[in-house]
C-alpha cells in the first residue's frame, strides 16, 4: 500500500516543501476507496502463493524525532509539521497486536459512517466500539489514539472520516455569525456563556463572519471567560473572547484560524496561567500539536503571550502562588526540550523551573474582581506582550 518514501514525497501537494506529509481533506466516497485499497492490499499479502503473510500498517510517526517547525512565506505563521519516517502496527508484535486490530475495526466502523452519510463524535464512537468489541475498546483513549493511526494511515483528516470531535469552546464579543439559510447570531448581546462552537467543521467553514473589534484575546480558562463576558470586556476594549475550556480542540483552533485569517490585521492574545501547562495551551494554538501534527499545522495562528508573565508576579500575592506539581514539572521538560519554543517563551519556563512555582489567572482578583479587564486594556495599550 504504501509507496516508497521518495515517491511519497514526490507526490506531495506541498512542492514548497516536500518534506511536509499531511491528511488530506477528502469527500466520502474517495475515503471509503483508500479504506477499500487498504482492504485489498491486505488480502493480496495473505494469498501471496510464495510468502503469504499479514502485512504490517505502516504510519506516519508522531513523534517529536519526526516534527520540525515550518514557517509560512506569506504570513509570520509558524506550524509544525510531521515528515516522512514510518512507525509500524503489527499483529506479529505482542506490543502493538491489539493497536493493529483497532485500526481495522475503526476503518470499519468509518467505512459505515461514510456509507450512511453519517457524522458521529468521538465519544459516540467509542460507545458504539465498546459495545461491539469491548476486549479492543476499554477506555476512550484506545479509539482516539486508533482514530490517529487511521489519519496517519490513509492520510485524510478526522473530519473526512466522519469523525467530529467533542467542541468545548465558546465564544462572545463583537462578532457576528451568519450561517447560510439561518438566522445571524450577534455574540455581543448573548449571555456570560457566550456562543457554543460546533464540533462540525464543515458548519463552521460555511459561516460568515463580521467584526468591528480589533483583538481577538484567547483565554485558558471557562470561569475567566465568563468573568470576562459578564464584565462586558468587549464593550470597553472592541475585541472577541474565545475559550477552548482548557487544551484547545480542533473546533476552537479552526474557528480561530478563520477569524485570523477573515481578519488578518486583527492581533491574538492569549491570557493563560502562569504554569507550564499554560504555556503548553499556548503553543498548541500557535503551532498546532505533534499528535495531530498531519491536520492541526492547518490551524495554527500567531498568537502573542498576554499574561500571566514573569513581569507580573509582583501583581499577584505571595500567598497565592502554588508548589510547581508533577505533571507541570513533566510538561515543563517536553517544553523545554521542543524544537519550536521560542527564546522569550523558554526563559519564562526556566524561570517558572527555577522558582518552582505557578500562580493562576485568578490570583489578580486580589486587587477586586474588576482588576482584570483593566489589567487586559492596560498591557494591550502598552504593547507589553511576547
Amino acid at each position: 500500500m504504501a509507496a516508497p518514501e521518495a515517491d511519497v514525497a514526490a507526490a506531495s501537494l506541498f512542492g514548497a516543501d516536500r518534506r511536509l506529509c499531511s491528511a488530506d481533506i477528502l469527500a466520502p466516497a474517495e475515503v471509503r476507496a483508500r479504506i477499500e485499497v487498504a482492504v485489498l492490499n491486505f488480502l493480496a499479502a495473505l494469498a501471496s502463493p510464495s510468502s503469504p503473510a499479514i502485512s504490517v500498517l505502516p504510519l506516519i510517526s508522531r513523534t517529536s524525532a519526526n516534527c520540525s517547525l515550518r514557517s509560512s512565506l506569506l504570513s509570520d505563521v509558524s506550524s509544525v509539521y510531521l515528515s516522512y519516517a514510518f512507525c509500524k502496527r503489527s499483529l506479529m508484535r505482542e506490543s502493538s497486536a491489539k493497536a493493529f486490530v483497532r485500526v481495522w475495526k475503526v476503518m470499519e466502523m468509518c467505512y459505515k459512517i461514510l456509507g450512511e452519510g453519517k457524522l458521529v463524535h468521538q465519544r459516540e464512537l467509542f460507545y458504539k466500539l465498546l459495545s461491539e468489541s469491548p476486549k479492543y475498546f476499554s477506555c476512550q483513549r484506545h479509539v482516539n489514539r486508533a482514530i490517529q493511526d487511521v489519519v496517519s494511515l490513509l492520510r485524510c483528516t478526522r473530519q473526512s472520516l466522519g469523525i467530529m470531535a467533542s467542541s468545548r469552546g465558546a465564544l462572545i464579543g463583537r462578532l457576528v455569525l451568519h450561517e447560510p439559510d439561518e438566522e445571524q447570531i450577534d455574540c455581543s448581546i448573548l449571555g456570560a456563556s457566550g456562543h457554543a462552537i460546533t464540533g462540525d467543521l464543515n458548519v463552521l467553514g460555511k459561516l460568515n463572519l463580521s467584526s468591528d473589534a480589533r483583538y481577538i484575546i484567547v483565554v485558558e480558562k471557562d470561569a475567566i471567560f465568563q468573568r470576562l463576558a459578564e464584565d462586558r470586556l468587549y464593550n470597553q476594549l472592541p475585541c472577541i473572547l474565545i475559550t477552548a475550556k482548557g487544551y484547545p480542540d480542533i473546533a476552537t483552533r479552526f474557528i480561530l484560524h478563520r477569524l485570523s485569517q477573515t481578519f488578518p490585521n486583527m492581533p491574538i492574545f492569549a491570557l493563560v496561567d502562569w504554569n507550564p501547562a499554560g504555556l503548553a495551551i499556548l503553543c498548541t494554538y500557535k503551532y498546532g500539536s505533534i499528535s495531530m501534527g498531519l491536520e492541526s499545522y492547518r490551524y495554527a495562528c500567531n498568537v502573542k503571550w498576554l499574561g500571566l508573565r514573569g513581569d507580573d508576579l509582583q501583581l499577584i500575592p505571595e500567598s497565592a502562588f502554588q508548589e510547581l506539581k508533577p505533571r507541570d514539572s513533566q510538561i515543563a521538560k517536553s517544553l523545554l526540550s521542543s524544537k519550536f519554543l521560542q527564546e522569550s517563551h523558554r526563559a519564562e519556563l526556566t524561570l517558572m523551573v527555577e522558582r518552582g512555582k505557578r500562580a493562576e489567572i485568578e490570583a489578580l482578583y486580589s486587587h477586586g474582581f474588576d482588576f482584570l479587564g483593566k489589567y487586559i486594556a492596560r498591557k494591550i495599550v502598552q504593547g507589553d506582550y511576547i
